[in-house]
């Protein structure tokens, strides 16, 4: 049974970018609102995901900001706050207004502007998002807990250099295919192998997602209403959120996130499906090894086994299950306020047979995968053509 429908997304392109922040937001919820065929007046309601505004552009009171801008006077907007997961979690909190039966049609908008500031200021804003006291003041940035997750699986498993770099490779190519990635650039495996610029052993600088601008933006309106709208109607038919622990340091196990295994179970649930029938995926690659490993943590494949599926092109476009088709956080692009509703444009896009290039034949089933900080927070979405 759907929660929710969309009916309308747009999105700017990723990247470094001249828009201000508010530029950005306008353009997304303007192309999401013509795709709908609807204007500001018609909206009940609108939610902004957001990590750091205040530390990347020094403004808060976001929805507000936006809102105005968007012309949305006297409609409830309330901003989301979820480290990396705060664009999927602001598209939970649309769909929970829609089943309330409180709202009709509601606004969902993630954006960030990261390049208002120099990449050590970029570092230090996300490190926010870990624990301060016992981990930032160690040391211990994001890149440094990915290498620690890295290093662990390929202790455990046996992963391999070579499998951490197929992601990155696969990534790029799928981002060639896509005119609003940041990352327009093809790479080779043994660029990846041999790069010297070294991040945090075992991650160099192919491992790591880019410091991005952008926004994207949906519509959303009651199942009932949907074919008022459009006739090719996208359901989101499957919603989990879960919390891990805060601290990397605390989880009994490196190589899995419990937080992506709760919320994908919780979300399999709803829809009523199994992994197996998952077409396509868009999933949180802050880092090779975290694509890696959201793949298993997700069902798609055993324990060990994500690396190998990466290497034996299991996951590219036209491969067994194609993950990350838009290029993934990895070579589209990471402004974390947005990816979490990114992803779900590119999903709806594929579902509804749109995505030229990188178009994945027969997609019915597409699911997203947004994680926040060290695996604190996860949000799975499932969406379904009908």
């Amino acid at each position: 049974m759907a929660l929710a429908s969309v009916i309308g997304i747009g999105s700017t392109r990723y990247g470094i970018l001249p828009s201000s922040f508010i530029e950005l937001i306008i353009e997304a919820a303007t192309e999401a609102l013509v795709d709908a065929g609807l204007g500001p007046d018609d909206i009940d309601a609108f939610y902004l995901g957001n990590f750091a505004g205040d530390a990347f552009i020094g403004q808060n009171h976001l929805a507000s900001y936006a809102a105005s801008a968007l012309g949305l006077q006297g409609v409830p907007s309330t901003r989301v706050e979820g480290a990396c997961a705060s664009g999927s979690l602001a598209i939970r909190e649309a769909i929970f207004a829609i089943k309330s039966g409180l709202y009709k049609r509601v606004l969902v908008v993630g954006a960030e502007k990261m390049s208002s500031l120099p990449t050590a200021g970029v570092t230090g804003v996300l490190a926010q998002a870990s624990h301060f006291e016992l981990e930032v003041k160690a040391g211990l940035t994001f890149p440094a807990v990915f290498a620690l997750v890295a290093q662990r699986h390929m202790h455990r498993y046996g992963t391999t250099r070579e499998q951490l770099a197929a992601v990155a490779v696969k990534n790029h190519d799928h981002a060639l295919l896509n005119p609003k990635a940041h990352m327009q650039k093809k790479i080779k495996l043994e660029d990846v192998c041999s790069c010297t610029t070294m991040v945090a052993e075992p991650l160099n600088r192919f491992d790591c997602s880019l410091i991005s601008d952008g926004a994207s933006a949906m519509v959303l309106c009651a199942p009932e209403l949907v074919e008022d709208y459009r006739s090719d109607v996208i359901d989101i038919i499957g919603s989990g959120q879960a919390s891990g622990q805060f601290e990397i340091f605390l989880n009994e196990e490196l190589t899995s996130f419990p937080a992506t295994r709760l919320a994908a179970e919780r979300a399999y649930q709803m829809a009523k499906i199994e992994p197996n029938a998952i077409d396509f995926a868009e999933v949180h690659d802050c880092f090779t090894i975290a694509e890696i490993v959201a793949t298993e943590d997700l069902g798609f494949f055993k324990p060990g086994e994500g690396g190998i599926a990466a290497l034996e092109d299991h996951t590219r476009i036209g491969g067994r299950l194609p993950i990350n088709p838009s290029g993934g956080l990895k070579a589209k692009g990471h402004p974390v306020g947005s990816t979490g509703v990114g992803q779900g444009v590119e999903v709806i896009t594929q579902l509804r047979g749109q995505a030229g290039n990188r178009q994945i034949k027969n997609a019915k089933i597409g699911l997203t995968h947004n994680l926040g900080g060290s695996g604190g927070t996860c949000t799975v979405h499932i969406y379904q053509r009908r």
